[in-house]
């Protein structure tokens, strides 16, 4: 049985040329759509492949900060982690932005408002933009100003290695024979030596305050082409150590002055060469802060390292202080408060957070009426605190809850 032949569409052009056009015209409108979905599955693929990457590092962080205690990292490997989560977040805000215009106008007006000023002690560079023609372009008068936009950036100058050359002329009188002159040149805090004193204490900032080894330190000079070896830099390091001992003394001097003073200690990696490994040294600190409860002096902490935290480094610590000594329960310094030695704190204030964390174990494991009741009673201290700090008021002079 013979079909019939499909009627034709009164909508294709009779004329060969126009079909030609009609036919090309449709086929660049479906190559458009095919490379428009394709580059649609791409970003798909790359968001999906991003939201797999945000669920590892979230998991990750779950894990690190809820997991078993030998799985947790300290606090700052934590912000690492945030750090890389953060980054993840923000690439695709970025990406999401070049494709939405109006989404972009949004975040960039949201950004303006919650970005806040900038510190006013910090120097302006202000660059005037003006148009290249400033007549009218209807009568070619001279326009004035009326107003101005202003907005402010944050810029930063990279750091950067200078030498300082120092002149000593010398001056002869013309008259006078043998008459020379020539100011003395100054002292150098290493004598001899190359760097100024504003570079060694640059090194000592970025390696005690940012944490950042001499040998990196080395190695950012020498991408300026300054060749400078560990071991000089650890040379500026040990000299400015013995310069400023004796600022270190007055410190802690004046710290042990006070009627309070806070003291604890903190285990520290330490390298130990000889067996190829790290062994554990000791950070003893010893601070004082009556701002929350109006004092006037300023604060201060005084560190000590030692290799053990025995009851003789705690000693070593303190000294012969008689103040009022604020601590855990640890038994070196409850053994320099004993009544029979002449030396001494005089009186020991243990850590509440270290009370009440037995007393909370009892209470979550079973019941207990005696530890519950504790709780309560050192949740009513912990509000009159709340109460006096943001005060800087005496507990006698707040009404207690």
């Amino acid at each position: 049985m013979t079909q019939a032949a499909p009627a034709t569409s009164p909508n294709l052009p009779a004329n060969i040329a126009a079909l030609r056009a009609l036919v090309l015209t449709t086929r660049a409108e479906r190559d458009a759509a095919v490379a428009e979905r394709n580059e649609a599955a791409t970003e798909r693929d790359a968001l999906a492949s991003q939201n797999d990457r945000l669920r590892h590092l979230l998991v990750k962080l779950q894990r690190l900060q809820f997991g078993r205690k030998s799985e947790r990292l300290p606090e700052e490997q934590l912000h690492l982690g945030l750090e890389d989560l953060e980054t993840a977040i923000a690439e695709g805000d970025a990406r999401a932005e070049k494709r939405d215009p109006d989404l972009r106008r949004e975040r960039t007006a949201k950004r303006r408002a919650n970005r806040g000023a900038l510190p006013a002690h910090l120097p302006r560079i202000e660059v005037v933009l003006e148009p290249q023609d400033t007549a009218c372009p209807c009568c070619r008068t001279a326009m004035v100003v009326i107003g101005e936009d202003r907005s402010e950036r944050l810029d930063v100058i990279p750091a950067q290695v200078r030498v300082m050359v120092t002149r000593r002329p010398k001056l002869a009188c013309r008259a006078c024979s043998g008459v020379v002159m020539q100011t003395p040149a100054p002292p150098r805090r290493i004598a001899g030596g190359l760097p100024t004193e504003a570079l060694v204490a640059h090194v000592l900032v970025s390696r005690y305050a940012d944490h950042l080894p001499l040998y990196r330190q080395a190695q950012m000079l020498a991408r300026q082409g300054v060749a400078l070896d560990r071991a000089t830099l650890a040379f500026w390091v040990g000299y400015a150590a013995a310069e400023i001992a004796p600022a270190v003394r007055r410190l802690r001097e004046i710290v042990l002055a006070s009627a309070r003073v806070f003291a604890d200690e903190t285990v520290v990696p330490v390298l130990d060469p000889g067996r190829g490994r790290t062994k554990h040294g000791y950070f003893w600190a010893v601070a004082r802060d009556d701002r929350p409860w109006g004092g006037t002096d300023p604060p201060a902490v005084a560190y000590r390292y030692a290799p053990g935290r025995g009851t003789e480094h705690a000693r070593a610590l303190l000294g012969a202080y008689r103040g009022i000594l604020q601590c855990d329960g640890y038994a070196a310094y409850k053994s320099l408060a004993d009544p029979a030695a002449a030396r001494g704190p005089r009186v020991l204030a243990f850590c509440w957070s270290h009370v009440r964390r037995g007393f909370y174990d009892l209470a979550r494991t079973a019941a207990a009426p005696i530890a519950t009741e504790a709780l309560a009673r050192i949740a009513a201290l912990y509000r009159i605190e709340a109460d006096i700090r943001p005060s800087g008021r005496r507990a006698t002079e707040l009404r207690l809850r």
